[in-house]
């Protein structure tokens, strides 16, 4: 699909959505149930709904699930927040990200170089696999988040005209380059995509969403970029579930 075709879409959700707050409430919903389960919750759509709506748990869904789906509630909305008033990225910021993702199910973790609290969005302190891909070493966490907040600021700082490909592939390129870095002991998808997110509202466009029925390609489209070292893969990804989820929004419209 053309990026052409997707700013028209950007362009018609954004006119009908104008002003319907319940409308961007549920969206906030969607984008919680496929983050969170993404990362293993179970909740239906409508129990998230029913959970963050209207404070219904779901019968015989772990109850950490629904902790999991309120911490991701209440971190969208933050980081949107953030981004609205225009906040720069730091460092304090995305382990403020990574603590509220976190808030409920995270803990303290025992390493022999020391503890830390996943819950406190404390860098992970020790090494970190994901299937076969290993992730850069824990000390090189902190200098390596460093040079993205500056990469991305500089960007957002910038006094040239920024295109719409720019602004959708700096927030694509954001939420790879941190998940690719895996900072936290855990909870380091939801903060990508939550960055990813941030990037957006920053620039008042509509936030995405990785579909959990797409979780393979997700991880595929990762694995790509990685290895070939070539962005194309993820951004083609990202454009096509972006482009799905402003089709779906604006038939429900």
């Amino acid at each position: 699909m053309k990026i052409i075709d997707i700013e028209k879409l950007v362009h018609t959700y954004s006119h009908l959505s104008k002003g319907v707050v319940d409308f961007k409430k549920y969206t906030y919903y969607a984008l919680t149930h496929h983050s969170t389960s993404i990362e293993g919750s179970t909740l239906t759509e409508s129990q998230v709904i029913n959970l963050l709506e209207y404070g219904k748990t779901a019968t015989n869904k772990p109850y950490e699930h629904h902790q999991m789906v309120s911490d991701h509630y209440l971190a969208l909305q933050y980081v949107v927040a953030e981004a609205q008033k225009k906040s720069l990225l730091n460092v304090i910021f995305i382990k403020e990200i990574g603590a509220q993702v976190m808030k409920n199910t995270g803990g303290f973790v025992n390493t022999v170089i020391g503890v830390y609290d996943i819950s406190k969005g404390d860098f992970r302190l020790g090494s970190v696999r994901a299937g076969t891909r290993t992730f850069p070493d824990y000390a090189k966490v902190p200098m390596l988040i460093a040079n993205l907040c500056k990469q991305v600021n500089d960007f957002l700082q910038s006094k040239n005209e920024i295109t719409f490909a720019q602004k959708c592939e700096l927030a694509f390129q954001v939420h790879f380059d941190f998940v690719s870095i895996h900072p936290f002991g855990d909870g380091n998808g939801r903060t990508a995509r939550l960055l990813m997110n941030y990037i957006q509202a920053f620039f008042g466009l509509p936030l995405s969403i990785v579909y959990k029925q797409d979780r393979i390609k997700y991880i595929n489209a990762l694995e790509q970029s990685r290895n070939h070292e070539e962005m194309s893969y993820f951004y083609n990804f990202m454009y096509l579930q972006y482009a799905k989820f402003l089709k779906e929004n604006i038939k429900e419209m």
